[in-house]
């Protein structure tokens, strides 16, 4: 098979290195993190890629979503010519931490917890983005961070969420996810720094890569939504966390 893979560039080196050991050939385009912040906007960029695509001729068999429902922002697509697989994951934690399962035990043994991978910390583009990886803040939390940024820069929006003691009314622990895939020392560094200054628990967490590898593999099981041309990708408010409805 020929793949595409329309990806969130938070997981650039894992998919980089799944898809050199794929068996198919594997082409990957990564958007920027910070467009999770505006859902309707990435959906809108996501959609108009997988039209584009679909326009023929058609030089991929399938589109690979390297993303999860990420607060809905891909509830809505649909997929035209090409089928569209996604893996079933309330967002990229998921992804990192391999199964939906290790996911939902983690964020009901601590949901106050931010996450830190090397590609998110790495990619940091100074624009805010969220204020952690995966499960996080209220809206209410995230706003008054973006104002900050907006009147102050974020380094200085970051010591002012520190001083009032915004993060650590949401947090209790920070999470460095190890990929094995790069030297991710640095990360980890910050994390252990982070969590000492802030007052939370650290751990050091094993990712898994095979979710990332099985999605670039084509080995699409239960663990996929694979949308077929005219189907549509909605949430389905139970475990399987997404489903399909056929539109034309």
């Amino acid at each position: 098979m020929r793949l595409i893979c329309l990806a969130c560039e938070v997981l650039a080196r894992p998919l980089y290195l799944c898809a050199a050991r794929s068996p198919h050939i594997v082409d990957i385009e990564l958007l920027r993190r910070g467009l999770h912040d505006k859902p309707a906007d990435l959906r809108a960029r996501l959609q108009a890629r997988i039209d584009a695509l679909s326009a023929g001729p058609y030089p991929y068999d399938a589109i690979v979503m390297g993303y999860g429902l990420c607060g809905q922002a891909t509830a809505g697509l649909t997929a035209r010519a090409i089928p569209v697989v996604i893996p079933r994951a309330h967002d990229c934690i998921t992804l990192f931490l391999g199964s939906r399962q290790r996911y939902r035990e983690q964020f009901e043994r601590c949901p106050g917890t931010y996450w830190y991978a090397q590609d998110y910390i790495e990619r940091d583009d100074g624009q805010a983005g969220t204020l952690a990886l995966g499960s996080g803040p209220s809206s209410d939390l995230q706003k008054t961070y973006e104002e900050y940024v907006q009147k102050y820069g974020q380094d200085n929006a970051d010591y002012l969420m520190e001083v009032l003691g915004a993060w650590q009314k949401y947090y209790q622990r920070a999470v460095y996810i190890e990929m094995g895939v790069a030297d991710g020392r640095a990360v980890e560094e910050k994390a252990r720094s982070d969590a000492a200054r802030r007052g939370w628990a650290f751990e050091k967490m094993a990712g898994d890569l095979i979710l990332i590898r099985r999605l670039l593999e084509g080995d699409w099981d239960t663990d996929f939504m694979v949308l077929q041309p005219g189907a549509r990708l909605e949430m389905s408010y139970d475990e399987g966390i997404i489903t399909s409805q056929m539109v034309s």
